[in-house]
């Protein structure tokens, strides 16, 4: 294993704790994108580059906008049934 495997390995295992210990949703979206790409970076680094573009796209860009766009709509929707 490589020096920058290992880094890989420890950056997608620091994102992934920090994901999990994180309450906010808002922020937790953002992490998990941020472990997404991370993960795609780690299987870059694995040589699999096909996999790391599917993983930047699925989990790096479209479940963190899916999760966002979520969020926005509950709030939205909460902002209405208030008034």
């Amino acid at each position: 294993m490589t020096a920058l495997q290992t880094v890989c390995l420890i950056a997608v295992a620091v994102a992934g704790t920090a994901t999990v210990l994180t309450r906010d949703p808002l922020r937790q979206a953002l992490s998990s994108g941020v472990l997404g790409v991370a993960l795609a970076v780690l299987f870059l680094a694995f040589g699999a580059p096909d996999v790391a573009l599917s993983q930047i796209v699925v989990a790096g860009v479209a479940v963190p906008v899916m999760v966002l766009l979520a969020l926005a709509k509950i709030r939205t929707d909460d902002r209405r049934s208030e008034e």
